[in-house]
């Protein structure tokens, strides 16, 4: 168990049920606890507010919104929020502008394990890794 992650949470944002089960048990093992998962924006924003996570993975690609989109109404309703985007799209105006809106890190899938425990580490700790991956 990594020392960063003691009694950090964090909340996974993903459409995908495959990719949002395989990033939970990516990071228990590690040591988070994952206070939730959400398959869409407004699942996203609303569980951003009542659980109040360390850290967002958030996708890209939504049902009903952006990530980018929902990245923004994060940065109005919680401007602290630790935000990590994990996406397939990795077109480098979409992680210049999730960059630019507040996030982090970027990470394009398909990701190692040992990618995504070091980002999140490096984003909880508040010094970003590489702005993307």
């Amino acid at each position: 168990m990594l020392p960063t992650s003691m009694n950090k949470r964090i909340l996974i944002v993903d459409d995908s049920f495959y990719m949002r089960t395989m990033l939970k048990n990516m990071l228990t093992d590690a040591g988070y606890e994952v206070v939730g998962e959400a398959a869409n924006g407004a699942q996203a924003l609303e569980m951003a507010t009542s659980t109040s996570p360390d850290l967002i993975t958030l996708d890209v690609i939504l049902p009903d919104n952006t990530g980018l989109d929902v990245l923004k109404s994060l940065r109005q309703i919680q401007p602290s929020a630790k935000v990590v985007m994990c996406s397939a799209v990795g077109q480098e105006v979409i992680v210049t502008e999730a960059i630019e809106n507040g996030a982090l890190a970027y990470i394009v899938k398909p990701f190692s394990e040992e990618k995504v425990l070091e980002i999140v580490g490096a984003a909880l700790q508040n010094d970003a890794a590489e702005p993307a991956a």
